[in-house]
């Protein structure tokens, strides 16, 4: 071979060689492009996630946006927005305020204990009953935006839009639901909010012979026909002149029935007995 063509083809196998580097580098560039762009869809898909969950964990909740809804006042209610629960005979001349928070354990125990003998004298018109009734173990706020102390939840606002429903059928339904409620059968645990659940409150109703297979009550408690009421209810609750701030409260004429030596509502039927018989003589 002539020294001439010997060059030629060394020449000939360099340009080849820097054609094939040159489109090595052009695959590589797209290569890397390519990572990059998916990267960057990538962190997008990412932070709109994350925006996304931001904006919905600021969204108002239910219950915020239902303080704004027109309050429906059930029947056999007073007052400003039907918050004035008075029930009992006309001849009855003092009235005992019971304060107290559907999910509350220790009304559960008060009911449980002393509700009977409670029944028993209101029954016989010894007292009307003013029920006044609270959800801060939802985790309400008090006037300040604060967390009031709780578990967090809406059971309690649940059950006492429920509660609603059944006063507007009658005075007699909505204690025995009340005292329903609170019993040992049906009564959950303080950090378990069953009470959010209107298939379990209406599972409770049937226990109650004017609220079995009702359906204008059942519609009330899935329609959330009492929500704007139950809320201010609990704002009635939190704004009391009677300095109560914890559940269960019983007080008359301004008082507090407490048990003997105690700051406490009383939580036998003894104490119940002797603290109401005081108040009435008062």
């Amino acid at each position: 071979m002539s020294k001439r063509n010997s060059q030629a083809s060394k020449s000939a196998a360099r340009e080849r060689l820097r054609e094939e580097r040159e489109r090595q580098a052009k695959r590589d560039k797209v290569k890397r492009q390519v990572i990059v762009a998916g990267a960057v869809v990538g962190v997008l898909a990412i932070a709109g996630g994350i925006g996304y969950a931001v904006v919905q964990n600021n969204k108002p909740g239910y219950w915020d946006t239902a303080k704004d809804a027109k309050v429906v006042a059930p029947a056999n209610t007073t007052g400003t927005n039907g918050t004035t629960v008075v029930l009992g005979k006309s001849t009855a001349k003092k009235t005992l305020k019971l304060y107290e928070d559907p999910r509350c354990p220790i009304c559960a125990t008060f009911e449980e204990t002393v509700g009977p003998t409670l029944k028993q004298d209101y029954d016989a018109g010894k007292f009307k009953i003013q029920y006044i009734g609270g959800t801060f173990l939802d985790g309400d706020t008090d006037d300040n935006g604060k967390i009031r102390i709780g578990s967090r939840g809406e059971g309690s606002k649940n059950a006492m839009s429920a509660m609603g429903a059944a006063l507007n059928v009658s005075p007699e339904a909505f204690l025995e639901y009340k005292t329903a409620l609170y019993s040992a059968k049906y009564h959950p645990e303080e950090t378990d909010d069953q009470f959010k659940s209107d298939d379990y409150l209406i599972e409770v109703a049937n226990s109650v012979g004017a609220l079995k297979n009702n359906t204008k009550f059942q519609n009330a408690v899935k329609n959330g026909t009492y929500d704007a009421w139950a809320l201010a209810m609990s704002q009635t609750f939190s704004t009391n002149k009677d300095g109560v701030n914890g559940t269960p409260s019983l007080v008359m004429d301004g008082k507090k029935l407490t048990a003997p030596n105690s700051e406490n509502a009383p939580m036998t039927a003894a104490e119940f007995t002797t603290a109401i018989e005081a108040a009435l003589k008062a």
